[in-house]
């Protein structure tokens, strides 16, 4: 192994000598990296090999490079190029390829080769870096869509993509994927020849004799491509993707309305197709003999003659196609429109009552998911439409009786309203819902009881709630009855509340460092109290919460009656009960904080 390692660095002399000689290196440069290359050497050629040692090597000689070029800059010295930078390329690229060939299956190896021959190789180079990462790894389109983009842009080789994306569609017949990015580099290949063709014939250039097949230049090979992928995707959401891609081209208006009329006619009974043809109607333009509007008011009466155009076409899909999917493109569709901006009131009207129509006639056909029904309680309550706020949360209910969010829609009409029989309807919905679901239920209640109740009655929600939630629900009340105990009757009544939960597990540790800042905020803090807290913390969590044993030693060191001799001690007992990494954390955390870091 030393006869290889020796053979490896003397190849390299030839371009240190020239790094020294044109004066990009000194001596003692030289000699470093002669010293960190043979390390490098000898970690890449042992017996068990080892990848990150392969990637050290890379990264160091792509750091060279980078140093190379910008002392290059520096000095203004640009020859010698191919005796010094391409025999490192050379270099890294054998042992890209050595890497490659021992952990085949590592894409992200295969990237970073990819990457580094973008910037430093030949593209004939990264051209066959592609085919062997396609040869292992042809079960994955992104790579075979990666490697046609760059055949296309950077190679400016239309067809060698194209053989690409042949091959990709023979490995992977139903990827929809393939079928756009295809479609889309025929038509941009299209369109670049059309470019082409219009600059020659301006320069009064003959065209005859280059070669431009009509049936690319009419966007004839995309339609094929079109053609072929509809017969074996029949999906309205793939089609709608293809007239996407096809209206990114002004010379593709047969192709845009072929793709528009198919899909018409293809997928009738998608909802995602009545969908792309309402929303369209925001797109066509006015008639060409009609002035553009030039106010802000007669803009705003176009906007609305749109809109009228696209719920005409949604009230035909609802009537058409009478399902829950349908209606939620329609209601979605008057929900992002209200949602727009606008000076108009009048428009702003209009979008409102369309908005309310929609979800009335869904509501009526019972054809409204549940998370509707919340939007619209919602824009209910934020209109002040209270009484009706109210009648939609019941009618929900009916609908979805085990829904947590439907109960709370009701009470948040109930508590906007003021209606005095809120307390009795959180009682009904602890009945009618499983406990285990119930504890926004019980957040908003307390929530609710802390305005508007005394704290006597807000105390005994809470401790109902604290008997009602069991397991790791329990620990977000718990900082919630502390967080009020602390507001309401101050750290005396947080303590007091503190002492009643501390063996009520489970706790987080958020609960602790509650309690603990409650009392670093008292005047007379108190460090007894202090150590108390953490040392009921680290009963729970000492064996994973780092941070939890530099805070107890800080204290202990910081405070004015802490006790620094403890410190040790505090020290020696986080080692014990630290696991994996949180140990390795606190040592480190530990050292920087002596050091005067931390």
């Amino acid at each position: 192994m030393a006869e290889i390692i020796q053979e490896r660095i003397e190849d390299r002399l030839p371009e240190l000598e020239q790094l020294e000689r044109i004066g990009l290196f000194s001596h003692a440069e030289i000699k470093a990296i002669i010293k960190k290359a043979s390390d490098l050497e000898y970690r890449i050629q042992r017996r068990a090999l080892c990848k990150e040692d392969f990637i050290n090597y890379v990264q160091y000689e792509i750091n060279l490079l980078e140093l190379i070029q910008r002392r290059r800059i520096r000095i203004g010295y640009s020859f010698k190029k191919d005796e010094i930078e391409d025999s490192i390329v050379h270099r890294v690229q054998g042992v890209f390829r050595r890497a490659s060939a021992k952990w085949k299956d590592d894409v992200q190896l295969w990237l970073s080769y990819v990457v580094f021959c973008k910037k430093w190789a030949t593209k004939a180079q990264l051209s066959k870096v592609f085919s062997a990462m396609l040869a292992i790894h042809s079960n994955k389109p992104a790579l075979w869509i990666m490697a046609a983009k760059w055949e296309m842009e950077d190679r400016l080789s239309s067809e060698s993509a194209r053989q690409l994306f042949l091959r990709a569609l023979r490995f992977h017949p139903q990827c929809p994927k393939l079928y756009q990015e295809y479609f889309r580099m025929e038509l941009m290949h299209a369109e670049k020849l059309r470019k082409e063709k219009q600059e020659f014939e301006k320069a009064k250039m003959d065209v005859e004799n280059l070669d431009y097949p009509e049936e690319i230049l009419t966007g004839e090979l995309a339609r094929i491509i079109y053609k072929n992928s509809v017969n074996i995707i029949k999906s309205a959401e793939f089609h709608v993707s293809l007239l996407s891609i096809a209206q990114l081209f002004d010379f593709a208006k047969d192709l845009q309305r072929e793709i528009y009329d198919d899909l018409q006619a293809l997928h009738t009974d998608d909802p995602l197709t009545w969908d792309y043809v309402a929303r369209r109607e925001l797109e066509i333009q006015s008639q060409l003999g009609e002035e553009q509007p030039a106010t802000k008011q007669a803009r705003a009466v176009e906007v609305g003659r749109k809109e009228e155009r696209c719920c005409a076409v949604y009230e035909e899909a609802v009537k058409a196609l009478p399902t829950e999917a349908m209606w939620k493109c329609y209601i979605n569709f008057c929900l992002e429109r209200f949602a727009k901006k606008t000076s108009s009131q009048s428009l702003r009207g209009k979008r409102l009552e369309r908005t309310m129509t929609a979800f009335r006639k869904a509501h009526e056909l019972r054809l409204l998911p549940e998370f509707l029904y919340k939007q619209w309680i919602e824009l209910l309550l934020h209109h002040d439409f209270l009484k009706e706020a109210l009648q939609v949360a019941v009618a929900g209910i009916e609908l979805f009786r085990d829904s947590v969010m439907m109960w709370q829609m009701k009470l948040q009409a109930l508590i906007k309203s003021k209606s005095p029989d809120i307390a009795r309807l959180f009682e009904d919905a602890f009945v009618s819902l499983k406990p285990q679901v119930c504890l926004p239920l019980w957040i908003s209640w307390a929530e609710w009881s802390e305005g508007a109740n005394s704290q006597e009655d807000t105390e005994a929600i809470y401790k109902k709630a604290i008997l009602a939630i069991t397991g790791a629900d329990s620990v977000t009340l718990k900082e919630k009855y502390l967080d009020w105990a602390y507001r309401s009757g101050g750290y005396k009544k947080a303590r007091t509340v503190f002492k009643s939960l501390q063996e009520s597990r489970p706790f987080s540790v958020d609960f602790f460092r509650k309690i603990i800042q409650f009392e670093k905020e008292q005047e007379s803090c108190k460090m007894a109290n202090l150590r108390e807290y953490y040392e009921r913390a680290l009963r729970e969590f000492g064996s994973g919460d780092s941070d939890l044993w530099m805070d107890y030693i800080k204290e202990e060191l910081n405070h004015p009656l802490g006790r620094p001799e403890n410190c040790g001690q505090i020290y020696w007992r986080a080692m014990k009960m630290l696991q994996g990494e949180s140990a390795e954390e606190f040592v480190t955390k530990h050292a920087m904080h002596q050091a005067g870091h931390l």
